[in-house]
This record gives structure tokens, sequence and C-alpha cells, in this order.
């Protein structure tokens, strides 16, 4: 419990008391990686409520922009400002040194901004219209943030960290194959209670293109950083919602 709770205190702005984690060991963040599809099942579940709430009163445009409002206050726009340092730093056409200063640079330049705005953009239209969708856009919701954060375990699993120091460190080459395996299966598990076969068929696009995520992060900066973590989440998230809109139903 107490890994989930550090999983929950690291990656959200729920407010867990630092007593409560206090004397976890480091080493135990790797070990707690599998609860990290669980705490995309708090993010999915908050953001459904708000949702919920919305969209009788405001209707599903306005509900779906309080939505991504929701995601961005409950995770502190921590993935999204892994996206934009990823996206100032590979975009920038320097070498792979130079990358990496860019990312650890706290400004956000072009490229991040544009990231940022598409993303927003790509999760706020891709909600509006599985809105429409048999079922609606609640059980996408939930099952988007169980799955990303089940995904970058792909990021970490006998991965190379591209810096000397930080704090992706924790988990980048850290997990165990028999974590990956069980994060990896409780991330499916939790798309496809809520999201069903379809959720699972989009799941599995996902995947694939994660992959591709993976390798080219690799090839760009010759491996993976907590930057490029929260940028798979971010990415991860909207390529589920418009997969599951391209799937036929």
């Amino acid at each position: 419990m107490k890994q989930f709770l550090a999983a929950l205190q690291f990656l959200t702005r729920v407010p867990v008391p630092a007593r409560w984690t206090a004397d976890l060991p480091l080493d135990s963040y790797a070990r707690g990686v599998i609860w990290l599809p669980v705490v995309g099942l708090v993010v999915g579940a908050f953001c459904a409520l708000v949702f919920a709430l919305a969209q009788p009163v405001f209707g599903t445009p306005l509900a779906a922009l309080l939505t991504v409002l929701a995601n961005a206050l409950i995770t502190g726009a921590f993935h999204l400002d892994g996206l934009a340092d990823t996206c100032d730093g590979i975009f920038s056409a320097r070498q792979r040194d130079r990358m990496l200063e860019i990312m650890r640079d706290s400004r956000i330049g072009t490229n991040g901004a544009l990231a940022m705005i598409f993303a927003i953009g790509l999760r706020l239209a891709a909600i509006v219209a599985l809105s429409n969708v048999p079922g609606g856009a609640i059980p996408y919701i939930i099952a988007a943030p169980c799955l990303s954060r089940a995904l970058i375990s792909l990021l970490m699993y006998h991965q190379r960290y591209a810096r000397e120091s930080g704090l992706g460190n924790v988990y980048i080459g850290q997990i165990s194959g028999h974590h990956f395996a069980v994060t990896l299966l409780l991330g499916f598990l939790l798309t496809l209670l809520f999201a069903g076969i379809h959720g699972g068929g989009a799941a599995l696009i996902v995947l694939i293109l994660a992959f591709g995520y993976r390798a080219r992060i690799n090839a760009v900066l010759g491996g993976q950083t907590g930057d490029t973590l929260g940028c798979g989440v971010e990415i991860f998230e909207w390529l589920f919602l418009l997969a599951a809109l391209g799937l036929p139903l």
C-alpha cells in the first residue's frame, strides 16, 4: 500500500501526507511500478466524474474542456511538462547533449508550446467525438490514463537512462521483468473492464505505436528520461482516444 501511496504522491496532486511514505526505501519505487495503472484509474475516475457532472449542465464541449482541465489539475500538468520539454529537445535539431540541455531548461519553446496546444486540442476533440458513440465518452476517459501509465513501463524495462542523474533513474532500467509484465497486464485488464473489447482493440494499436515511440526516443537521445516518460503518458492517452474513434464499433 505504501508503494501505491508513493506513486500517487509522486505522479499526482492528490494530497498524500508525507509521513505515510517517509520511510519507504528508494528502490521500492521501482517495485511499485505495478501501481501505476491504479494511479491512472484514480486520475481517470476523477476526470470522468467531472465530465459526468458537467455535461448535463454545460453541454458536451464545455464538459470536455473541464475534463481536460481536471486532468491537468490532478496531475499538476506533470506529464504535459514532460511533453513540452521532450518536444523542445528532440525537435531542436541539435546534437544529443544539447537536446538534453534544452529539455532541462524550465522555459518552454515554440515546439513545446505547439505540442501542448495540439495535445490539449486532440484530447478535447476526441472526448467530444466519443460522447456521440454508444456508451459515451466516460469509459474511455477512465481507461485512457490506466493504459497510458501501464505502457510507460515499456520505457522503463531494459532501458538506458539517458542522463547521469535525475528522478527518472528511479524507474528507468530498474524494473524487473515480473513487474513489467504485471503492470502491462493490469493496464490492459482495466482497459477491458471499463472500455470493453473495443477499448482493448484500441489499446493494442497504442501498444504497437508505443514500441515505435520508444525506438525513436532511443535513437535520438540514446535512452529515456523522466521527460520522455511524461511525454509518453500524454501521447499514449490521446492516441488511445483517437484509436477508439477510428475502430469500427
